[in-house]
């Protein structure tokens, strides 16, 4: 450890439990100096969030639902009052309906692209917007993607859209935002075993299949998101900005899975 984030204050969006990327990502910043504050959607996940933002000094939890403006207000409104400023943001939030997800593609309903597109990429253009005006000395904008963006990937559909929208987005943010010394950038793990990975139908043989042919024959670990993502939020990461950066194994620079998986 080397203070990397040492006065530095954040919010953290979409713990979910101790095995959410939201989370592994918090506790290497936590790690590293950084104060946090952490956003919860309900009571129930309020509860979840709680005894783990204590076991790392943090009592500043936020309620904030993603859909409503004055929810969103609210939330922005308390980390203005209490901090006054915050040096980065982590959105890690994506939504799409579980049943649409293990169909074929073009069964999507309009609702659920809605709602898809909306939770899962809009959230972030909203949540930038906000934490902008509180980064007066410049700061970071970090999301979380998926390499089904831009390779069609089983039981992804609709959601390979939504984070194909949100990877554009990264980049023209991180266009805008650039002359306020604001960095946009979003972490492409590979399949991990998390709540929300576990939705997916096939998530046992997607991990399965990532490991065994990855060029490093390993998936992620939330260390190594976290890690990545210290950098991105840390002074060493001041002139990254607009990069979508894979943290996969090296999964995604393959063509075809390796020779003995043929």
């Amino acid at each position: 450890m080397a203070d990397l984030m040492k006065g530095k204050r954040g919010l953290v969006m979409g713990v979910a439990n101790d095995h959410s990327i939201a989370w592994g990502i918090a506790r290497a910043l936590h790690a590293e100096g950084a104060e946090l504050a952490f956003s919860y959607q309900g009571e129930a996940f309020g509860k979840r969030v709680m005894p783990l933002a204590a076991t790392i000094g943090s009592d500043f939890l936020v309620e904030v639902d993603v859909m409503n403006d004055a929810s969103l207000d609210a939330a922005f409104a308390q980390l203005k009052d209490r901090w006054g400023s915050i040096d980065f943001l982590v959105h890690a939030i994506a939504y799409s309906d579980k049943n649409e997800l293990a169909g074929r593609f073009i069964n999507t309903s309009r609702e659920n692209f809605r709602n898809s597109l909306s939770i899962s990429c809009y959230s972030f253009i909203d949540v930038a917007g906000r934490a902008a005006r509180l980064m007066p000395d410049g700061g970071s904008l970090i999301t979380l993607t998926y390499q089904g963006s831009n390779r069609v990937t089983p039981f992804y559909n609709v959601m390979g859209v939504a984070k194909a929208a949100l990877e554009s987005a990264v980049r023209y943010l991180a266009n805008d935002l650039g002359p306020e010394g604001i960095r946009v950038n979003a972490i492409s793990p590979g399949p991990m075993k998390t709540l929300a990975g576990a939705a997916i139908s096939g998530a046992r043989k997607t991990f399965k299949n990532a490991e065994m042919n990855a060029p490093l024959r390993a998936n992620a670990s939330l260390d190594s998101v976290g890690g990545t993502a210290v950098y991105l939020a840390s002074d060493y990461g001041r002139h990254t900005s607009g990069e979508i950066i894979h943290v996969d194994g090296g999964y995604h620079v393959l063509g075809m899975p390796q020779v003995e998986n043929l």
